[in-house]
């Protein structure tokens, strides 16, 4: 019998050097999920559920490309019968008759049969590997040696997130969060001249950027009617929850003030800092919802209601290195990027309500087509001198 030995061992070879060079979970996730559906022919998508109650901690779901808009595989692919068989059978699964997908403007794809394939590590199924192919198609013995081979792989990498991340946490603890938010982030500024010191001295350099401002709406509210020491247990934590979010996107954390803060993403070629700046706003945003939910029970305030967070996206040249303040004691340093390109994200993010994601053009054309993108027309902006295009990440109401 014909097991494609030969192909499957130089499938995970070409595996494992794509992987090698990537350090973030999510960005590995998102390699072996290209990689297999480049794999099957007839594939409209590969999902790859996580099914880990503390997956989103070491990690970020991917999101299904079978939708006109971003929606995260976890709500798309999780109450499909493959996918319920899957976990419920603890085997894999292939539902010859499967649903069409029902986009949120309730146009109907159709799809052809799905296969569901569980991620066991150390007897618990940690995620289920989904695979739907186009109608009147069907899978072949290759697909289904491939799709399990992958699903050993995820295994592999989703233990090894699992068990740095519990290595590593009790070292991310909120103390030492919070001390990359203070006003100066003189923690991040010790990190980057312990890499490398001549940092502290070289001029700074022009670089392309992407910046993202965060504001906290509802912050002025919650100031006037609670105690100071309850509110900054509000603004603790949920400022907390963002960090993690932002360092598996490469952002690093600049400014900050009482109800928002500046995160730069500049490691990256222009695109990619786009990017990176993009998908930070959308897991934000998310973390921002739910974590002041459950503040509401924890800190007994019972009509916080949820928070939002006011975003602002600008991409361009900036003059980027370190600042110095000079007081009359001492002199402390910051790393800024300094420019238009910083000023029109601060004032997007001015400009933004009701928890909306504002971009500015230029950010706009380096996404362009991997996110829908909303045209909110022309805006005057303070401190700016001609009015200035604004487009939306969020669809409106």
């Amino acid at each position: 019998m014909d097991h494609y030995y030969k192909e499957r061992f130089h499938v995970q070879q070409d595996l494992i050097k794509k992987i090698a060079p990537l350090t973030e979970t999510g960005d590995i996730l998102e390699m072996v999920r290209e990689q297999l559906r480049s794999l099957i022919p007839n594939a409209m998508e590969v999902c790859v559920l996580l099914l880990d109650p503390d997956a989103a901690k070491y990690t970020s779901p991917l999101q299904c490309a079978l939708y006109d808009r971003p929606v995260s595989c976890q709500s798309c692919k999780r109450d499909r019968p493959a996918v319920q068989q899957a976990i419920a059978r603890k085997k894999a699964v292939v539902v010859a008759d499967s649903d069409p997908i029902v986009r949120p403007d309730g146009s109907r794809m159709t799809v052809g049969p799905e296969y569901a394939m569980p991620v066991f590590v150390e007897n618990r199924i940690l995620a289920i590997v989904s695979v739907v192919i186009q109608p009147l198609t069907r899978y072949t013995r290759r697909d289904f040696y491939l799709i399990r081979d992958f699903a050993n792989v995820l295994g592999t990498i989703l233990l090894t997130a699992r068990r740095q991340w519990e290595i590593t946490r009790e070292k991310i603890r909120i103390s030492q969060t919070l001390a990359s938010l203070t006003p100066f982030v003189p923690g991040s500024v010790r990190r980057m001249a312990d890499k490398n010191p001549e940092l502290l001295t070289r001029e700074k350099e022009t670089k392309q950027v992407s910046v993202l401002f965060i504001d906290l709406e509802g912050y002025t509210g919650l100031s006037a009617t609670r105690p100071e020491a309850q509110v900054n247990a509000v603004i603790e934590k949920v400022f907390s929850s963002f960090v993690d979010p932002i360092h598996r996107s490469h952002g690093e954390i600049n400014e900050t003030s009482g109800d928002g803060f500046m995160i730069i993403f500049k490691d990256h070629d222009p695109k990619t800092n786009a990017m990176n700046a993009v998908k930070a706003a959308f897991e934000i945003a998310s973390r921002c919802r739910s974590v002041s939910l459950s503040l509401a029970g924890e800190l007994d305030i019972p009509d916080m209601g949820p928070m939002t967070v006011n975003m602002g996206i600008s991409s361009g040249t900036a003059l980027v290195g370190m600042t110095r303040f000079k007081g009359m004691l001492d002199t402390r340093m910051t790393f800024t990027a300094s420019g238009s390109v910083t000023n029109i994200a601060a004032r997007l993010s001015d400009h933004a309500t009701g928890g909306d994601i504002l971009i500015s053009r230029t950010t706009r054309d380096l996404i362009e087509g991997l996110w829908p993108v909303y045209d909110r027309g022309k805006a005057k902006m303070k401190g700016i001198f001609e009015p200035i295009q604004v487009y939306s990440l969020l669809k409106p109401a």
